[in-house]
């Protein structure tokens, strides 16, 4: 490109910029008239910019509504208007009860943006719209609450092949992060075999590697304050040449990369159906002529469907992963609790006995370890921002079109109210039935499609791993306990937490012998 063209190019984008700015300051001068939610200070042009969390989006926002003394509260950024709901019952009557108007999605520029990292395809990230729907019929299909019990098998194989690895890292002292990959491939071998029918190989193996990369960049993508470009949607025509610009290449990269994941595994599926060598999966049986893809046309088909595999990876994989990590904390910390589990499942099952889905309602302490863990440190604490398609009053309160509306759970898990001592780890507490399990996994017509199989997932995963091994505090080198620190890591839309120091061992020789006989392959 020449210099003049560089010139016109840059002075286009100026002009852009100023006329979005006046814009902008039509908006702010013009807002007065609508009555909004409590808002921190506002400041001209920027509006409550200087109010955005800077780390960790679910605690800033859950402080920010303390301080304003308020469930609801309002952010306006240069001219992008926000509503973040910190309470269950704001959350519910808005995207549940008029889920109607509250179904949109709100898609960062840095993820949406062809030239970006472009995930304008991404089930989870679409619009209300028509493609979006026929998204949700292929997923509910396979992940409704009756569907999931067809994959009851694999789950509790893929467990029984944790429970071997973990044995064999027992022998000796295992960093956090070991741990923590563990449960992560366990969780990326069950969905990689369910979507694709693939058996994942090793640690290395690609198909691993590039799924979970793409998850992971996403996950941080779409996390408003993680990119400039979320809040500044214009520095998306600043041309490459630009100094600073370097995240353009990132997104670039990102993009590639995503694409290569998508098709990899897709592609391999249908070379092992040409050879009649493929394992049963949702991929196989969706390409043997599913009634969803059947009139579409093979290169829809294709896009279609290298989503839908992404997309069953992903609702398997990061969140029941790092639940996983969180209960190993919990245990950990809270002892008390690991005996009640562990006596639980001796009483009920036999000793030297491990847990089945077929156990899942005869383990009622269980079952409440597992909300408890998906209470105590949710998963997810923002999900994925909703949008209002049209005006509406609520409380009194104006919400126009195209606000942008975050529920955080993560203020609800730590509402005194409804959960008495919300810092501390009870499973108990869901005893009394006045007692919610935590929405988690989202509102109305954009509830993750996968909560029943996470639910399985976790169960089977955390029974297992309590029939078989004790989690303990790790001893100093004056022989005293360390008593971990449970903080929050990285601002990404999963919330996983800082590594900390703990050991395992079988319960018993009996126990080890036990995992050791189990018959795998």
């Amino acid at each position: 490109m020449s210099a003049i063209d560089n010139r016109t190019v840059l002075y286009a984008t100026l002009v852009a910029s100023a006329a979005g700015l006046a814009l902008v300051c039509g908006g702010l001068l013009g807002s007065d008239r609508r009555r909004h939610p409590p808002s921190p200070k506002s400041y001209p042009l920027i509006g409550n910019l200087l109010s955005v969390p800077s780390g960790l989006e679910h605690e800033g926002y859950m402080k920010l509504g303390q301080q304003l003394k308020s469930d609801i509260i309002y952010l306006e950024i240069f001219g992008q208007r926000i509503i973040v709901l910190n309470s269950a019952e704001d959350s519910y009557e808005l995207l549940e009860k008029r889920s109607a108007i509250y179904s949109d999605r709100f898609c960062p520029t840095f993820t949406k943006d062809p030239n970006l990292f472009d995930q304008t395809r991404n089930p989870g990230l679409l619009g209300y719209n028509d493609l979006w729907r026929h998204h949700r019929r292929m997923m509910n299909k396979w992940l409704n609450i009756r569907a999931v019990t067809q994959f009851d098998q694999l789950l509790e194989h893929q467990s029984h092949l944790l429970l071997h690895r973990m044995l064999n890292k027992s022998t000796q002292p295992q960093a956090f992060e070991v741990v923590e990959h563990e449960f992560l491939f366990t969780m990326a071998s069950t969905m990689l075999r369910l979507a694709y029918g693939y058996r994942l190989q090793n640690e290395d193996d690609v198909m691993f590697t590039q799924a979970q990369l793409t998850v992971d960049r996403t996950m941080d993508s779409v996390m408003f304050t993680n990119f400039y470009v979320n809040i500044f949607p214009s520095l998306a025509r600043i041309p490459d040449w630009v100094p600073g610009t370097g995240w353009k290449r990132t997104a670039r990269e990102w993009r590639m990369n995503r694409q290569e994941a998508l098709r990899t595994p897709y592609e391999w599926t249908k070379s092992q159906m040409k050879t009649g060598t493929a394992e049963p999966s949702v991929l196989k049986y969706m390409l043997e002529g599913d009634e969803s893809v059947a009139e579409l046309s093979p290169e829809e088909r294709d896009h279609r469907l290298q989503e839908l595999g992404m997309a069953l990876y992903a609702a398997g994989t990061d969140t029941t992963a790092t639940a996983l990590v969180k209960f190993v904390a919990a245990m950990v910390i809270n002892p008390d609790a690991q005996i009640k589990a562990q006596q639980e499942i001796d009483t009920v099952l036999g000793p030297l006995t491990l847990p089945t889905m077929a156990d899942h309602g005869r383990l009622p302490y269980i079952h409440n370890l597992c909300l408890e863990v998906l209470r105590w440190h949710t998963a997810a604490p923002t999900g994925v921002p909703h949008v209002c398609t049209q005006d509406d009053t609520y409380k009194g309160y104006d919400i126009e079109k195209g606000t942008i509306i975050m529920s955080n759970s993560w203020a609800m898990s730590r509402n005194s109210d409804i959960y008495k001592d919300p810092d501390a780890f009870n499973p108990d507490r869901f005893l009394d039935p006045d007692v919610p399990p935590l929405p988690g996994f989202g509102w109305g017509r954009r509830k993750c499609p996968g909560i029943h199989f996470a639910e399985s997932a976790l169960f089977i995963m955390v029974s297992s791993l309590l029939a078989s091994f004790t989690f303990t505090k790790k001893l100093d080198d004056e022989g005293k306990e360390i008593i971990p620190k449970i903080e929050g890591a990285t601002n990404s839309l999963t919330f996983s937490i800082k590594p900390f120091e703990f050991d395992f061992k079988p319960r018993s020789e009996q126990h080890r012998q036990l995992i050791r006989d189990l018959a795998i392959s």
